[in-house]
């Protein structure tokens, strides 16, 4: 029997996130564009991914770009993400042999200007660490998720899902599962094994079921949730009087900032945050870059204006 186009999306969606180690909300975004590609196909007629040629993947590109399809013009980086979802997609469907070729190859891409990442200061992130009450169970591992974070460079999924047999406390380094399934080793500060120490003995022992491989518990027993997190920063934010927004990547950007403010090399910090290339990482230098001069063009006698 021929699968519809939408299990097919489907089937793809769980071969993203279980193979590609994709997040959730990029998960969910794949899903919509390709979708609403899915959408445009029925319209026109076209039975399968397979009959999709040239003519059709432009009309779609330019009816996308117009906003037609979408009700608004869409910016860059969404129609950027929309033909990387639909490449994937293609991709994907080249190696299962339901699609011979690839008709988004020929769409070129549009440059989009990347944004210099949100990051906190030191004392910034001391403050926050220090507004946890250590004698509340809750609040020890709180503030071991987001010191692990930021000891680390981990995003948010790779710490949600930190197996307890990944962490060596003897010689201070996690073993952290990144994008791709690749693997890397990534060292940390005494203060965390004094923090686990405590987690353990004060909160997970009383939580966590049985045969829980994760590190990070709710209070269910489960393994916690990025969402939670979330949630936690929130009141984070309000209790600790911070004027913007708080998410966990800002701890993982300021891993990376204060240790090129410090004097890391740059190959170092790529290798610590699973980044495939150096391009990606260098982001940071600009911030690095930004960050140095403002400090001259306040404090320098020669730059001040007269």
């Amino acid at each position: 029997m021929k699968k519809s186009m939408y299990s097919t999306l489907d089937d793809f969606i769980e071969y993203f996130s279980i193979k590609r180690s994709g997040s959730k909300a990029t998960a969910e975004a794949y899903y919509r564009d390709i979708a609403r590609f899915i959408s445009y196909l029925n319209d026109e007629g076209i039975k399968s991914f397979a009959a999709v040629n040239k003519e059709d993947v432009f009309n779609y590109v330019t009816l996308l770009r117009s906003g037609k399809i979408t009700r608004n013009r869409i910016s860059n980086s969404s129609y950027s993400r929309n033909l990387s979802s639909l490449r994937s997609f293609y991709h994907y469907l080249n190696e299962t042999g339901e699609a011979n070729d690839n008709p988004f190859r020929l769409i070129k891409k549009v440059h989009v200007e990347k944004h210099l990442p949100d990051v906190l200061t030191f004392n910034q992130i001391e403050t926050i660490f220090e507004s946890f009450d250590l004698d509340k169970p809750i609040e020890i591992r709180d503030r071991l998720i987001l010191e692990i974070i930021y000891a680390c460079g981990l995003r948010i999924s790779e710490c949600c899902f930190l197996l307890l047999g990944n962490i060596n406390t003897s010689e201070m380094y996690l073993k952290v599962l990144g994008k791709g399934n690749k693997e890397r080793i990534v060292p940390y500060y005494p203060r965390i094994n004094e923090l686990l120490e405590l987690y353990f003995e004060e909160y997970r022992c009383l939580y966590a079921k049985d045969d829980n491989p994760y590190l990070f518990v709710s209070k269910r027993g489960d393994r916690i949730s990025p969402r939670s997190v979330q949630l936690m920063l929130e009141d984070v934010r309000e209790r600790c009087n911070i004027p913007f927004n708080l998410h966990p990547h800002m701890f993982r950007h300021s891993f990376a900032t204060h240790l090129l403010d410090n004097g890391a090399d740059l190959r170092s910090v790529q290798e610590f945050l699973g980044h495939e290339n150096l391009s990606t990482t260098q982001i940071y230098t600009h911030l690095t870059y930004d960050r140095l001069k403002k400090s001259v063009d306040s404090a320098h006698p020669h730059a001040r204006k007269k």
